[in-house]
């Protein structure tokens, strides 16, 4: 125990990766590292590395260190995290030091913990440009294999890690994101009266998550197009993120531009609406950490179809459906399954419900503070 008079240990976290501006940023990574921040325990001491002003944490929860550094341009930030973080935690006297994205300092002054939120890099290498995918490659598996603890975001992100960097099981701790309570179901009259602003019809398809080559967008387009239904419509909600002309060029080539719509970046306040007035969530991703916009349509009791790959069945469990994301004619059949059998779409709905209510943001705050106990408590 620790006495009166001893301070508890004092945890550095690198958040310089939360977003400050709406955008594609916003998504999965930042979401995750805010909640995490947000539910850590408040009898800790907590010194957050960040340029980002902190107000969505408790007052006087966290210590905010921030630095002159302009971390918001990559070549800076990894200069910062290998020069600038482990001056100011030696600085600081830190006693744990916590790279909340995939990579350490080569020389800490005090032991480290790393999460890795996916290995896309080496599962979708054709995502990221040539360097960018080398250098998380070779210093995210440095950074695990330095670390007292790695934390994972799924079972399959843990059996990842293990596979590819050779990181002992026991070494790794799984942390699984929660949903935050904006995403529930909401009254009828506000759904109706969003569908009515936005023109949208009683049913329709969503996606959310940014434009890019791993969320295989595509397949969703061919699915519609085999569908052959033009009066069912398709949302993309999400921020344009890389390499994304092949997915308008598709929607001109199918013939599908008077049935899909792309919404852009939506804030976070909005997006439960979109989730409510759904009638399918449609996960197709080739590959994910886990895939946060299952739980909070589930939350907001929309049915989900989504890939069989990776951490996704995760996350669907037993509530929804699961389709090959590289056979467009399964998501068809799949997506028609649902649509003309109201009573499944309802049972859908209420396990996807009860599903999402497993997740908590506030014992993933409380397991991260578990894993610095097991950090500092290794022997060397």
């Amino acid at each position: 125990m620790v006495g009166k008079d001893v301070l508890p240990p004092l945890v550095g976290i690198n958040a310089h990766l939360l977003a400050e501006e709406a955008g594609y940023r916003r998504a999965g990574i930042h979401q995750y590292m805010a909640q995490v921040l947000r539910h850590l325990p408040k009898n800790g001491r907590f010194a957050i590395f960040t340029r980002h002003p902190l107000d969505f944490l408790p007052p006087g929860q966290c210590k905010r260190l921030p630095t002159r550094w302009p971390t918001g341009r990559r070549l800076v930030r990894i200069l910062w995290e290998q020069i600038g973080w482990p001056w100011q935690a030696w600085r600081e006297r830190i006693d744990l030091l916590h790279a909340m994205a995939f990579v350490t300092p080569i020389l800490s002054p005090c032991p480290t913990v790393v999460t890795v939120f996916d290995l896309s890099f080496i599962h979708t290498p054709d995502s990221f440009p040539r360097l960018q995918r080398l250098y998380l490659h070779s210093q995210t598996a440095r950074s695990c294999r330095q670390a007292r603890r790695v934390i994972t975001i799924s079972e399959s992100g843990r059996q990842d890690v293990h596979r590819y960097f050779g990181v002992p099981l026991e070494k790794i701790d799984v942390v699984l994101p929660g949903v935050e309570p904006i995403y529930r179901p909401l009254p009828a009259a506000d759904v109706t009266a969003f569908r009515q602003r936005e023109g949208l019809p009683a049913q329709f398809l969503l996606h959310v998550g940014t434009l890019q080559p791993r969320k295989n967008i595509p397949v969703l387009l061919e699915a519609l197009a085999q569908i052959n239904r033009p009066e069912l419509q398709l949302v993309l909600v999400g921020g344009k993120g890389w390499l994304f002309d092949d997915i308008f060029a598709r929607v001109q080539g199918l013939g599908l531009q008077n049935q899909v719509r792309f919404t852009g970046y939506v804030p976070d306040d909005v997006l439960p609406l979109w989730y409510n007035a759904a009638t399918l969530l449609l996960f197709p991703s080739l590959y994910e950490g886990f895939g946060l916009p299952i739980l909070e349509a589930m939350a907001c009791k929309t049915a989900v179809i989504a890939a069989n790959t990776s951490s996704i069945p995760e996350a669907v469990g037993n509530a929804g459906l699961l389709f090959d994301p590289h056979n467009p004619a399964q998501l068809a059949e799949r997506i028609l399954s649902v649509l003309d059998d109201p009573a499944q779409l309802a049972t859908m709905q209420q396990r996807g419900l009860a599903h999402a209510h497993l997740f908590s943001w506030e014992r993933a705050g409380r397991e991260t503070a578990v894993v610095y106990q097991r950090a500092l408590s290794q022997d060397l």
